[in-house]
């Protein structure tokens, strides 16, 4: 039997990660990379938004809006969109579906990481299944640069079994019908208080370094082109080579 084959399922991310970088979004001609992803991606699964005359919208470019592109071995094969969401700033796309249950939240004074917009090549998520698990890694790096409260995740229910094991999501709300797609969703919440660290102990390819949570979501100025590329440090961390959120930052 091979080594190879005697690593565990979260080894073998860590390695994986090598060959990945995260590129945050901000310019036209990358924007126009992921309208196409997107594009591509809903169009397979049949969930294109009804009436949609472009899959690149305001709130991409909201203050609190994080888009970034997954990239394999250089090229672009997932993506994603991230809100932080505050009780003074409640732009989201979990908004749009669930306004009593996010008002309720944000009303309590919780902060709240909303993933939205998750696209992957159809062909390579095929030859690699893992890909949901590295595209919303930027998730709990988010939460933990931010300290936020919960991550949030808006889902079709057949996905929510998956959320509830990887991340301990609880559910806040079973299903609701949703005009702009036409199908169902469910809303789904971690709380990054009770489960970040066993999270991040039973999956250390989620965790990361104070640099990489600085670049990845770090602004100082307007945004700019080109769009910043960020390399993920889990691996460093894992080793301890570096400090991560798992050991400098209590959720």
């Amino acid at each position: 039997m091979s080594a190879a084959s005697n690593e565990s399922f979260p080894d073998r991310l860590l390695k994986l990660l090598d060959h990945i970088e995260y590129r945050r979004i901000d310019s036209s001609e990358d924007f126009s990379d992921i309208e196409r992803l997107r594009y591509k991606a809903y169009k397979a699964a049949d969930v294109l938004p009804v009436g949609s005359q472009s899959l690149i919208d305001d709130v991409d470019f909201d203050k609190n809006a994080y888009v970034f592109g997954v990239y394999y071995f250089e090229e672009l094969v997932s993506t994603i969109r991230l809100h932080y969401v505050t009780p003074d700033h409640r732009v989201s796309q979990s908004a749009g579906v669930f306004p009593d249950v996010m008002d309720e939240m944000l009303g309590a004074g919780l902060t709240l990481i909303d993933p939205a917009r998750f696209a992957a090549d159809p062909q390579v998520a095929a030859e690699l299944p893992v890909i949901p698990y590295i595209t919303l890694r930027p998730s709990i790096v988010a939460a933990a640069y931010f300290k936020a409260d919960r991550v949030l995740q808006h889902v079709r229910p057949p996905h929510a079994a998956f959320y509830k094991r990887v991340f301990y999501a609880d559910t806040l709300v079973e299903r609701r019908m949703t005009e702009i797609y036409g199908l169902e969703l469910t809303l789904m919440s971690t709380n990054t208080h009770t489960v970040g660290s066993k999270l991040l102990k039973r999956y250390p390819f989620f965790d990361s370094g104070s640099h990489e949570r600085r670049l990845m979501f770090g602004r100082t100025e307007e945004r700019s082109s080109p769009s910043l590329t960020v390399l993920p440090s889990a691996r460093l961390v894992a080793s301890g080579a570096i400090v991560g959120a798992q050991a400098g930052i209590d959720y």
